[in-house]
């Protein structure tokens, strides 16, 4: 991404961030296969039209609200359901399955009314108890839901997880079928966007407390959406099948049938058949084809904003990663630039901090810009602490090497980990090992702690810096490396409660340099998303803050 294409979207998170201040608004019915065939007729509740075809590169772990963790998550998800809030084709946070939004004065309540047209796809009406109810099932303990903190912004919402209130306590309420009020601990300006998050979606109450497995299977008539389309099928590491929900309110803008997601990590093979004409959009293609592409100025190629970072995870749990002098001298020792330029090739920025361009402070600057570049490049200060911190754990070199590097595989991961080994090695005199994996297989890893270096990333929830940093906060699930620092979260605290924005944006200033010096997590480089597109198909949009919108796309031969 380049730094002029940062600032468009540094415009772009304004707008957003005004507006929520104002209260405005990771075969079926068609085979990938099957010869590039594109007519399909969906099931009863859906219309006859094209089906569009493309790739999700992982399997998901799951498609309940409650317990999605990450983009292979989440992309299926968000042409399956819809929150109070979404965002449209400007990247505005605008109304969703609520028609109005208010907010009082001190910023602490939002009431949410919601659309007279809203309904499940079964024709059920959706109501506020049912976004009540998700709201609460992400955050009862039982859950064990791995993003309720996104809800401890709601009065007791942290209090009710860890079980220190009831549910009852927890400041969201169902006035009646068509009034949601919402309480928070503190007045957050980003919450409408939190609103259109997907932990936050609506599940149907009725159904869930029936069925806790709902969300499973399909076939079995439980897995009812509210969003443009409705899933049909759901093969696991093959594919997904979605088709046209005609009980969603603006059906008559969506133009599709339905939508194919082939479930493939190998993003060769995906360009393969997008190429073949398999596939009518396809994202991340292979890094030498976005190059040629771009160097070709093809128009089927975007380079997509993107608000995350791509990180090594280190285990600080394991020695001697606990010495921050032997995380420094990692980091110290990787050359981003070389990575982003010969790897990458995508338009990808070397990291300066783990949160990235885009995202806007008090002073309506953006947020990196002002706290400018912690991560360095210094291979003798690198060589100086490893040495410092291998003699202070009482150990040498040649207990580092064997080490592993995990990551899921593609083969882009594969070539950055190599890289940083090959760095490592030439630079520091440390040889490590590669391993790979699937997807949900790391992420299961990492969060076990079964690992000792680990290919991350992590994509921004909502327009503010406190999304790239809380996750590393004491006790946050998603704290993979299990590092704890008592001052980064007396300040991630501070931000989270105090309501002057000045205040606010130094403390997490301060908490990312902390961050930085400590060095639990590596940066690597700031990510952009490359897609392709079929000349033939209109109206697919991207969001700083999303996978690509296939919803209102549509397929013109």
């Amino acid at each position: 991404m380049k730094k002029r294409n940062l600032r468009f979207a540094t415009m772009l998170l304004a707008l957003v961030l005004l507006l929520t201040a104002c209260g405005g608004g990771n075969a079926p019915a068609n085979n990938a296969g099957n010869n590039g065939a594109n007519e399909a007729t969906a099931d009863a509740g859906s219309s006859e039209g094209k089906i569009l075809r493309t790739n999700n590169n992982s399997e998901p772990g799951s498609l309940d609200p409650a317990l999605a963790t990450g983009t292979h998550d989440s992309w299926a998800m968000q042409h399956m359901f819809e929150g109070l809030m979404k965002y449209n084709e400007k990247g505005e946070v605008v109304e969703g399955m609520a028609k109005e939004m208010k907010v009082s004065d001190d910023g602490l309540k939002y009431t949410f009314t919601l659309r007279d047209d809203a309904k499940w796809s079964n024709g059920d009406p959706l109501t506020a108890q049912d976004f009540e109810f998700a709201w609460k099932r992400v955050l009862d303990p039982e859950t064990a839901s791995e993003y309720s903190y996104q809800l401890y912004y709601l009065k007791n919402g942290e209090a009710y997880n860890n079980g220190e209130a009831k549910a009852e306590d927890v400041g969201v309420k169902a006035v009646d079928d068509k009034t949601l009020e919402v309480e928070l601990e503190t007045a957050t300006k980003y919450f409408p966007g939190l609103a259109a998050f997907y932990t936050l979606y609506p599940v149907p109450k009725a159904i869930v407390e029936k069925n806790p497995d709902w969300a499973k299977d399909p076939k079995k008539g439980d897995f009812v959406t509210n969003g443009p389309f409705v899933i049909k099928d759901w093969k696991h590491n093959e594919g997904i099948d979605l088709v046209k929900n005609d009980q969603y309110y603006d059906k008559d803008k969506v133009k599709l049938a339905g939508i194919h997601f082939d479930i493939i990590e190998d993003q060769n093979t995906s360009w393969q058949r997008y190429e073949g004409g398999e596939y009518d959009f396809m994202v991340s293609p292979p890094n030498t084809i976005v190059n040629k592409l771009k160097q070709a100025k093809d128009e089927q190629l975007t380079i997509g904003d993107d608000l995350g970072t791509y990180y090594f995870a280190l285990n600080v749990k394991e020695k001697p990663l606990n010495n921050v002098k032997v995380r420094q001298a990692l980091s110290l020792a990787i050359d981003r630039k070389s990575i982003v330029e010969n790897i990458t090739q995508g338009g990808q920025v070397p990291a300066e901090g783990m949160v990235p361009f885009g995202l806007l402070d008090d002073q309506d600057k953006d947020f990196r810009d002002d706290q400018g570049n912690l991560v360095k490049e210094d291979v003798e200060e690198a060589k100086k602490l490893l040495d410092e911190g291998l003699a202070e754990e009482g150990m040498t070199k040649a207990d580092l090497n064997g080490k592993v590097i995990v990551y899921n595989t593609d083969e882009s991961h594969k070539k950055i980990a190599q890289a940083v080994q090959e760095m490592w090695n030439s630079k520091l005199g440390i040889s490590v090992n590669l391993e790979n994996m699937e997807f949900q297989t790391l992420i299961d890893r990492r969060r076990q702690g079964d690992y000792f270096i680990s290919r991350a990333g992590w994509m921004g929830d909502y327009a503010d810096p406190m999304t790239m940093l809380d996750l590393f906060m004491t006790g946050n699930p998603q704290n993979d490396p299990k590092w704890s620092n008592a001052k980064f979260d007396e300040l991630l605290k501070k931000a989270k409660t105090e309501t002057d924005q000045k205040v606010r944006m130094d403390s997490m200033k301060e908490a990312e340099k902390i961050m930085m010096e400590e060095m639990p997590a590596i940066p690597i480089y700031f990510y952009t998303q490359p897609y392709v597109t079929k000349p033939n198909v209109k109206g697919i949009y991207k969001v700083i803050l999303n996978y690509p919108f296939l919803t209102y796309a549509e397929i013109t031969d």
